[in-house]
């Protein structure tokens, strides 16, 4: 199912992030405060950084901002992508460092 049939309704209590608990009535409040960016809305509402890093919500967050300013979904302004692109847990950096594999600069 594509995502803009999921999102062709007037539920505004859909969660739209996951993993931080953002629902589409907090990504329409930000989209009718002016916010036009995917990284703008996450930064307001926390949508993307939780441990799915936004897979899950990106293009939920995008479709709903295509909708609101009549443009394409590839006119949506992806966000950036700052390392680790996936999830690194605390365990494998602490057996990295003491392997030795991972220098840490003082």
């Amino acid at each position: 199912m594509k995502v803009e049939n999921i999102m062709n309704n007037n539920d505004t209590e859909t969660i739209i992030c996951r993993c931080e608990d953002v629902t589409r009535e907090k990504v329409l409040e930000c989209i009718a405060e002016g916010y036009r960016t995917i990284d703008e809305i996450k930064r307001v509402t926390r949508a993307g950084m939780g441990p799915c890093q936004g897979r899950t919500c990106r293009n939920l967050i995008a479709n709903e901002l295509s909708r609101a300013y009549g443009v394409s979904m590839e006119e949506v302004l992806m966000p950036t992508f700052r390392p680790p692109v996936v999830p690194v847990s605390l365990g494998m950096l602490a057996d990295a460092y003491e392997s030795g594999k991972l220098k840490v600069e003082n």
